[in-house]
């Protein structure tokens, strides 16, 4: 005959179901007592204590009994286990608890969705999500509403990790069904802020408050519990949009006592913090240090918690407490050498230079960081705040050298992250706007078609660089190179495989092959709008008669150095007649206001006025002066006969002067006496 508390938990599990875990708890562990020496009743005595403990939220209680509990316990109460560790924040220990035996029902795939959603493997929680959602010959009633709850929260974590080409576009759009639940309306909301669409955001937090509130399912505890997020994300909202009254009226609605969730409660007192506005640093650093520092299962998601760091750094540094933000940076910093792209090691980096020039901005900060970036020649956040300050300097180049140099390592790099990190949209993009600036459009062909050509490689349908591709194929499709339209093909047909539904991608690959390979063009061109229906409504023949617009085509214009500036276009007629009317135009010559034509002009006019034979000096200096200049003609003076030799004659020549040279033979004037 069994005993009486056995037989008490026998009967209380024989219920449909149970409601009183204190009592369960109870029985369990009157029945543990009673059957030693029964294993099989041990059993389900212990397990049934271990249920009753999670029920009743003592996860570490719970821990404790199924390690006394031995091996048949453990095995018998894997579910709970990993539960238990779940909500404890043992996430690790509980993924690999789940995998080493297996998920092979129902309940245990859903138990992994939610570790995978708390660990931040969002991708793999969606996965598990959707094929719930496609597969429910096994589901339990109203199991359908959670897992569309679940699966529009997981789109918007992805969604917040940049990861939006995981959700298709047909899972992103909201059904009116959707729209009647404030669960679904808020897990929407959330997916439009992380899209930046804080207007849509806005509406539908309104919607899921509205629908909460006139819940008749909820009790008014339950409403207050549930309302405080939603507030609270209202509030966010309104600061985003620029309406702070707003966002202050809501903060006064929220009520700390009614928010259950630690990290809520967290974000709730660090956004009212910040719409104050303390302008003192200290006393604002002083306020931050009281915000509570949130652990365990309720520990904040590694986006917000990278929000809080920098808040806190970007505090201190106002305070000028630089020695302290650059040590402790510089420590997170030291621990991962690799190069990434993460938004949080990006933001200490940035952060640590800013420490290390002392908020400097100019020549002097890029004397200060230089040195800083050879010593961490991979940290992206330090190498964008260089490059930033290059381009606020006007020295592009610099900043693409830099570029360039970097992209340089991570290409001689064996590890395959590297190439992800050089091939990332954002690098991307930044090296395309720098060679774009310097009209380097062949540049920016060649590093789009490669990053094309890594992202291709990928094995998964859809990744981050969808993006890339994309934008990748717009651009050589506008070159004419073959290779160029062979690479925007191949890039486009990615796309279209990994979604069929993008027109986008379609329409580039129909216009990539359209005149190198037809059959691969074939298949798509029924998903084109056809032209009657492009061109319904629209007039040929009028467009025709009105002949085809064409813009004016505007001269480059030369820079003004040592050439002359050139000339505005003018037609060649305009010229002719211009260079016409300049001949009709000429100026006639002046004349002479005595000029006689019967007068024949004087053949002297154009000697001297002395040479002219009419020429009479005046006074009788003037006449010897005249006689002196000899003006090329001939003088009168001594002369004497000269014979030449050979008896060819003899010719008259003047006498040399004695006087005037250096060594005449004229007379010294004599020195006066001192």
């Amino acid at each position: 005959m069994s005993d009486p508390a056995i037989a008490a938990l026998n009967s209380l599990l024989r219920g449909t179901s149970i409601d009183d875990h204190d009592e369960a708890l109870k029985l369990a562990n009157s029945a543990i007592k009673a059957a030693k020496g029964n294993p099989a009743d041990l059993t389900t005595a212990q397990h049934t204590r271990v249920v009753a403990l999670v029920k009743l939220d003592r996860f570490d209680d719970a821990l404790r009994a199924i390690a006394e509990g031995g091996a048949a316990l453990d095995k018998a109460c894997v579910i709970e286990k990993a539960y238990a560790l779940y909500k404890t924040g043992e996430l690790e220990a509980a993924e690999q608890l789940l995998e080493s035996t297996g998920v092979n029902n129902r309940g245990m795939k859903h138990l992994a969705a939610q570790i995978a959603y708390r660990a931040e493997k969002f991708d793999k929680a969606a996965e598990l999500y959707q094929w719930m959602a496609e597969n429910v010959e096994d589901a339990m009633y109203g199991e359908e509403n959670d897992l569309r709850i679940n699966i529009l929260a997981t789109y918007s974590q992805l969604e917040m990790q940049g990861k939006g080409w995981a959700v298709s576009e047909e899972h992103k759009k909201l059904s009116r069904e959707e729209l009647e639940v404030f669960e679904t309306a808020y897990n929407a909301a959330c997916g439009s802020i992380a899209q930046g669409d804080f207007a849509k955001a806005a509406f539908l937090f309104k919607r899921a408050r509205d629908l909460c509130e006139a819940s008749e399912d909820l009790s008014e505890e339950d409403k207050k519990s549930e309302l405080a997020p939603i507030i609270v994300q209202q509030a966010y909202v309104a600061t985003k949009l620029g309406n702070l009254e707003e966002a202050a009226k809501f903060h006064e609605e929220v009520v700390p006592a009614d928010i259950t969730d630690a990290s809520t409660k967290a974000i709730a007192q660090a956004n009212a913090l910040i719409l104050k506005s303390e302008s003192n640093p200290y006393m604002a650093q002083r306020l931050a240090d009281t915000l509570p520092v949130v652990i365990g299962n309720d520990r904040l998601f590694e986006e917000q918690a990278t929000i809080f760091c920098r808040n806190k750094y970007i505090i201190e540094l106002q305070a000028q407490k630089f020695a302290g933000v650059k040590s402790k940076t510089a420590k997170i910093l030291s621990t991962e050498a690799e190069p990434t792209i993460s938004s949080s090691k990006c933001d200490l980096g940035a952060l640590n230079a800013a420490a290390a020039s002392e908020l400097q901005t100019g020549k002097e900060a890029l004397r200060r960081m230089l040195p800083l970036l050879e010593s961490r020649p991979t940290d992206v956040g330090l190498l964008l705040t260089v490059i930033q300050l290059y381009i606020q300097l006007q020295n592009p180049a610099q900043a693409l050298n830099l570029l360039e140099a970097f992209f340089k390592r991570l290409e001689t790099a064996t590890e395959s992250d590297n190439a992800d990190v050089r091939f990332s949209p954002g690098l991307v993009a930044l090296a395309v706007a720098l060679y774009r600036q310097q009209g380097r459009h062949s540049a920016v062909r060649s590093e789009l078609a490669k990053a094309a050509a890594h992202w291709q490689s990928k094995q998964k349908a859809a990744s981050s660089g969808d993006s890339l591709l994309r934008e990748a194929g717009i651009e050589l499709l506008r070159s004419t190179h073959p290779s160029d339209l062979a690479a925007a093909g191949e890039a486009f047909t990615h796309l279209v495989a990994a979604q069929p539904d993008d027109r986008t991608a379609t329409a580039g690959l129909i216009a990539s092959f359209a005149t190198s390979d037809f059959t691969k063009v074939e298949p798509y061109l029924s998903t084109l709008s056809p032209v009657e229906k492009l061109t319904v409504g629209v007039d040929v023949s009028a467009l025709l008669d009105a002949g085809v617009a064409t813009l004016p085509v505007v001269a480059p214009q030369q820079s003004q150095g040592k050439k002359r500036a050139r000339e505005d276009d003018e037609t060649g007629e305009q010229k002719q007649q211009q260079h016409q009317a300049a001949k009709k135009q000429r100026r006639k010559r002046k004349l002479p206001k005595d000029y006689d034509p019967a007068k024949k002009p004087d053949p002297e006019r154009w000697l001297p006025l002395r040479d002219r034979s009419s020429y009479r000096p005046k006074g009788r200096k003037g006449k010897q002066r005249a006689q002196a200049a000899t003006q090329g003609g001939y003088v009168k003076g001594d002369e004497e006969t000269l014979e030449l030799a050979g008896g060819a004659g003899s010719v008259k020549v003047e006498k040399a002067s004695g006087g005037g040279g250096g060594g005449g033979g004229a007379k010294k004037k004599k020195k006066g006496k001192k």
